[in-house]
């Protein structure tokens, strides 16, 4: 049912992308079977997810098939002179690699090995797809969304005193050196998912059987429901709506005007804006502190190293998002709400629905509406009574983590302490 249902929105999309002349997320993925993929960091991550459930010697011939393919590849395109076609020139084998597998699985496996094999492909493949998913609900949001609300958001952010605009300054500072740091960063957060999702899967070659609850669902659920907040809430960043656009890109002739990141926007009365037609309207909420959020909870439960590579990778994605003008702290705000309400739900639903779950999604999704609804109607008001309104959007957020904290550690499960043996009296005789 779930595979069926990706398969439908997937379709969906082909056609909807198809309309305004560009290739779709299917047709885009095929093409990586042989041309240049996009990111071959991604596929090779999603194979890795693809593998555990192979035993350590179907690894070793995986990987080698795949690195195999990749210089036979890389080979006839420097024959060919067609490497430069992409940034970068390998990941094809990691994508036959996978879909090997599910031919594998197909003609050579039955029973549960099958379906085990199955759904280790299926997992590699929404990761990779997940990635053009995203690229075609990005081009929907500019095409269908010529209207901004920038002026309202960066309205709003005064409440927490315009940190973009800081922190875009401090990134400035650092010069190239932390600049590329955090761009890494910012790129490879799938990556980063995968690393912490092999710990939660390391068991499942031997066990035989996936967890009920990974990163992995909440990751590509995120990346599912995110982008159709863009559609009702059109953002595009304080780097395009008050800059030059990213990396110098030109987005000065769209700019409301070239403030970012040395002069804070002024408070005024505000108003949706035209954009043009190819900038993605991906601000609100920022997914990828949605991502980063997740990524920390689920590395909680890890080894130290893990632990500390979680909160490193949050703090850097924040820093990023904000340095390189690509959101307001709003977004970042709601991307939190919006990321702890989404693992809420799917922790919810794997045990059942009862009222601790209801109430904690009931408030995270009120807490996100409230935000949504503030900053689009309220932004002026935010913005002269920042002493007011900056502490409530910090404490609306503290509030559904709160919530999420002591929920969840009311369902975890309590070792049971194991009863004292009672031995017998002696009595004298």
């Amino acid at each position: 049912m779930a595979g069926a249902a990706a398969l439908a929105f997937l379709m969906a999309l082909e056609i909807a992308a198809r309309r305004y002349g560009l290739p779709g997320p299917m047709t885009n993925q095929a093409r990586e079977l042989v041309f240049a993929p996009a990111s071959g960091p991604l596929l090779y991550a999603g194979m890795a997810l693809t593998m555990v459930v192979l035993t350590w010697r179907q690894r070793c011939v995986a990987v080698a098939a795949a690195v195999g393919v990749d210089i036979a590849v890389a080979l006839v395109r420097w024959a060919a002179d067609a490497s430069a076609s992409g940034s970068h020139s390998f990941g094809n084998g990691a994508l036959w690699v996978i879909l090997g597998c599910a031919v594998v699985a197909v003609t050579r496996r039955t029973g549960r090995e099958r379906v085990l094999l199955l759904k280790g492909v299926g997992l590699g493949l929404l990761l990779v797809a997940g990635r053009k998913t995203g690229d075609a609900w990005l081009l929907i949001t500019s095409k269908t969304r010529p209207a901004v609300l920038d002026p309202y958001v960066a309205t709003a952010d005064h409440a927490l005193g315009n940190p973009s605009w800081l922190v875009g300054r401090v990134v400035e500072a650092t010069g190239p050196v932390g600049g590329h740091l955090l761009d890494w960063v910012y790129v490879q957060l799938a990556v980063a998912a995968v690393v912490v999702a092999l710990y939660q899967l390391r068991g499942v070659a031997a066990e035989r059987r996936f967890p009920r609850h990974h990163l992995v669902r909440t990751f590509l659920l995120i990346g599912l429901l995110g982008p159709a907040v863009y559609m009702v809430f059109p953002v595009v960043g304080p780097v395009f709506a008050y800059g030059t656009g990213a990396f110098g890109t030109g987005g000065e002739q769209w700019a409301i005007a070239d403030l970012w990141p040395h002069t804070p926007p002024p408070v005024g009365p505000p108003h949706a804006v035209t954009y043009d037609g190819v900038t993605p309207r991906n601000c609100m909420p920022s997914l990828h502190t949605a991502w980063a959020t997740v990524i920390f909870i689920h590395s909680r439960k890890g080894p130290r190293v893990l632990r500390y590579a979680g909160t490193f990778w949050l703090v850097a994605t924040v820093s990023a998002t904000l340095g390189f003008g690509y959101h307001y702290a709003i977004d970042l705000i709601a991307g939190v709400v919006f990321a702890v309400t989404v693992e809420a739900a799917l922790r919810s639903l794997d045990r059942g629905w009862d009222r601790s779950g209801i109430r904690l999604v009931a408030h995270g999704a009120v807490v996100f509406a409230a935000i949504l609804a503030s900053t689009r109607y309220l932004s002026l008001e935010m913005a002269r009574h920042p002493w007011v309104f900056g502490p409530l959007l910090l404490l609306a957020m503290a509030s559904v983590i709160h919530g999420y904290v002591r929920t969840t550690h009311g369902w975890a499960p309590t070792a049971a302490v194991p009863a004292q043996r009672t031995e017998p009296r002696l009595e004298a005789v």
